[in-house]
């Protein structure tokens, strides 16, 4: 029995790694996760651009509805993880695309933990992938560290979000924003009292074709970005034409 968290990028599917794909194309099932049963995620939208065809069969939909409850949190991850450990107790070899990369703040962890429960026995692996960060600092022609420079990652979510967050501006080097989308006003604010405004660049839905942008922070008006925004917030600014 085994179980692989494939990273498959942030949303587009020339970012899909070899090894990911080799990965999902020997896996019987390949298991996505959505909000809704109805809906197609980025990741589905990943895999199904290359096992479409012949290979659309192997993909399911796991839901993974967002709730501020920790407990219903709790209850839908352990449901999701009952399902995959049926199908690999079956004898199936699966996988479970991310988007991303599924050792970074991906939902994979709790999937993978909730099924070792149920199955101890079970081989779990990971495969890489693309992270939104790389994607926006390709396209913006950001460059994020170079030398002996620091990069902090920090989800702008959950308790002391802000004081997180202005801590790490503080340190003067390349800071990159995730999840901060729904509440821009408040990121903007608190990088505007720290001085890191200029040249921070932010990307949405990348991946999405005409549903993504990406440009300046400084140019956005007060609408809100959606939840899985990207922001890197780096003084040099742009050194490369990105795309």
């Amino acid at each position: 029995m085994r179980l692989v968290g494939v990273g498959v990028g942030p949303g587009d599917p020339e970012l899909l790694t070899l090894k990911g794909l080799r990965a999902l194309r020997e896996a019987d099932v390949v298991f996505v996760p959505v909000g809704d049963a109805g809906e197609v995620g980025r990741a589905e939208a990943v895999v199904a651009a290359h096992l479409g065809g012949d290979g659309a069969h192997k993909i399911r939909r796991l839901v993974f509805a967002l709730s501020a409850d920790a407990g219903e949190m709790e209850r839908n991850h352990r449901s999701a993880a009952r399902t995959v450990a049926a199908e690999l107790g079956s004898g199936l070899a699966c996988a479970f695309a991310t988007i991303g990369d599924p050792n970074v703040y991906s939902t994979f962890t709790y999937l993978a933990r909730r099924v070792r429960d149920i199955l101890p026995g079970v081989g779990v692996s990971t495969v890489p992938g693309i992270t939104a960060m790389q994607d926006l600092a390709s396209r913006s022609g950001t460059v994020l560290v170079e030398g002996d420079e620091r990069l902090t990652l920090v989800p702008f979510v959950g308790g002391g979000r802000t004081g997180r967050f202005s801590e790490a501006l503080a340190t003067g080097e390349t800071v990159v924003c995730y999840k901060g989308g729904a509440r821009l006003a408040e990121v903007v604010g608190v990088a505007s009292e720290a001085g890191r405004l200029e040249n921070a660049v932010y990307g949405a839905r990348l991946g999405g074709g005409e549903a993504e942008s990406v440009g300046y922070v400084g140019e956005l008006e007060a609408e809100r970005l959606p939840y899985l925004s990207t922001v890197i917030f780096n003084d040099r600014g742009r050194e490369f034409d990105g795309e």
